[in-house]
């Protein structure tokens, strides 16, 4: 299979995605820190270059965050033609295998869960993100976002006009969506 690469901006300036025709890995994993890719081969090839502050990997693409200071025009080719070599040789994403998706908790969880996976995961990874729900305690929603969703500007925003109100009209219990920070 010839691996063909390209690239796409995200709402956070500091992070790119780069997508590629194969899928990568079911899920997303996220590795925000050089010292969290140490199981991870894949990624602790990207975390070699000097301007690479976070790497993390949902469905086909890859998402990576610049260095203050490095411009994308710099570093952009290089990342692409890395990237394509390392799906091209199948340098491995994670060494452990992917976990199924299990829903827990009340009526209430287990609504938001399958809320936030097959409506929000979706959308979310567009921009080169990820979300996790962590907790749903007096009608308030905890969730973590990882990826380029991880300090994006446009992040609240997403969070409170769109997550919280889809969640609300669905679960009527739901008062609140919060994100937990990394």
């Amino acid at each position: 299979m010839n691996i063909n690469v390209y690239t796409e901006t995200t709402p956070n300036p500091a992070t790119m995605k780069f997508i590629v025709n194969k899928l990568l890995i079911n899920g997303s994993v996220d590795y925000p820190t050089k010292e969290s890719a140490e199981h991870a081969p894949f990624a602790k090839e990207l975390y070699k270059f000097s301007f690479v502050n976070g790497v993390f990997f949902a469905s086909n693409f890859v998402t990576v965050t610049k260095t203050e200071g490095t411009e994308w025009n710099d570093i952009e080719a290089i990342l692409k033609e890395f990237v394509k070599g390392a799906v091209e040789s199948e340098l491995k994403i994670k060494e452990d295998v992917e976990e199924e998706v299990n829903f827990e908790g009340t009526d209430s969880e287990v609504k938001i869960q399958q809320i936030l996976h097959d409506y929000v995961r979706p959308a979310v990874e567009q921009d080169g993100g990820a979300i996790s729900y962590k907790s749903f305690q007096d009608g308030i929603v905890t969730v973590e976002l990882r990826g380029s969703c991880s300090g994006c500007p446009s992040s609240t925003i997403t969070l409170k006009a769109g997550i919280e109100n889809l969640l609300k009209r669905m679960v009527p219990e739901v008062q609140e969506v919060v994100s937990e920070a990394m």
